[in-house]
């Protein structure tokens, strides 16, 4: 992937709606999404303290320095945030619903969603994770039209916490995404993770399930060298402490979708786990069938509806739909039956 991928792009038009607009994150069940570019790129600390450390990352031409805040770069288990707003817009775009770059989330649904729990630390710890993504800055190159251009931006672009009193929990947070993460959204260049990543809790296994996932994706098996999973990893570790934390993995054999085996060679090979099958898009339906929708239900939410009957439609095994408009309208029928 080049660098094209995770900087500013090209000036074509990109769908922001007007500044005085955002999205409501009320998706429930919407499958983990993660940008491409992060996941191919170095970008994150896997530090577990704080870490104001320069990274530069350098590989076929595309150059990356990461600068952290006071506050220390931010990590990838911060990185939960954007890869629950990234879900969530990729499940109203697949819905047909407007999106927007600024995103209102209870924080809630977010650790909920995340698989973190709810105590008060733990909304202590959301707001230090808000500081250092929007504190991270990352600079790169990209060539367009014969030229390259160096560009800077952040992980996000800006936060904000609305509180019931001064010390009770919070009620809602907003996030401006960066324009470069929004556009990633846009042009659908994401990917779908496992629900078990959130259960990986040490950052380097995260880190080899993002890149397992973005270079085996669902072909058989992906074999990379020691040397190159460590520069694409970000790890700060020495290379025999790395090729040893790899073997850990490897015993234990608890990665999401992916067997991890030693080659001969200094290689490590990546073989997609038996039963493992790519997730299908959930279905969508048109307008008419919306409008349809609302005169079964007068006053519903029918992009909520929709929403809800997408997560029945992924929990009960994504089955194929030959008419998904007459099984959703269906679907509703039953719905306001119910009350």
């Amino acid at each position: 992937m080049s660098a094209a991928a995770i900087g500013p792009g090209g000036r074509g038009s990109v769908p922001l709606q007007s500044s005085g607009d955002f999205f409501s994150c009320d998706i429930l069940g919407a499958l983990p999404k993660d940008d491409m570019g992060s996941m191919e790129h170095p970008m994150f600390s896997l530090a577990t303290r704080p870490d104001r450390r320069i990274l530069h990352y350098d590989h076929n031409g595309t150059e990356i320095t990461v600068t952290p805040s006071v506050r220390g770069l931010a990590t990838i288990h911060d990185k939960d945030i954007l890869i629950f707003c990234i879900s969530q817009l990729m499940a109203a775009l697949n819905a047909g619903r407007a999106i927007s770059r600024v995103v209102q989330m209870c924080a809630h649904d977010m650790l909920v969603a995340t698989g973190r729990d709810t105590s008060g630390d733990s909304y202590a710890r959301l707001r230090d994770a808000f500081e250092r993504l929007a504190g991270t800055r990352i600079t790169t190159n990209f060539a367009t039209g014969g030229q390259e251009v160096t560009s800077g931006f952040g992980l996000i672009e800006s936060w904000e916490i609305v509180r019931k009193t001064r010390g009770g929990r919070m009620v809602s947070v907003t996030v401006t995404l960066s324009e470069w993460l929004y556009r990633a959204v846009v042009s659908k260049s994401v990917l779908t993770l496992s629900r078990d990543y959130f259960s990986l809790r040490k950052p380097l296994e995260r880190r080899i399930y993002e890149l397992a996932r973005k270079h085996c994706g669902r072909q058989d098996s992906w074999t990379v060298s020691v040397d190159t999973l460590l520069k694409k990893s970000g790890s700060a570790s020495p290379r025999r402490v790395f090729r040893k934390m790899l073997r850990d993995m490897i015993g234990v054999d608890h990665l999401p979708d992916y067997h991890m085996t030693e080659e001969p060679g200094d290689m490590i090979r990546f073989t997609l786990r038996a039963g493992v099958i790519e997730q299908r898009i959930a279905p969508v339906v048109g307008p008419d069938t919306l409008d349809a929708a609302r005169s079964l239900m007068p006053g519903a939410d029918v992009h909520a509806l929709m929403a809800e009957w997408q997560a029945v439609w992924q929990a009960t095994g994504a089955p194929r739909l030959r008419a998904p408009e007459r099984a959703f309208l269906g679907w509703v029928r039953k719905r306001a039956e119910r009350g």
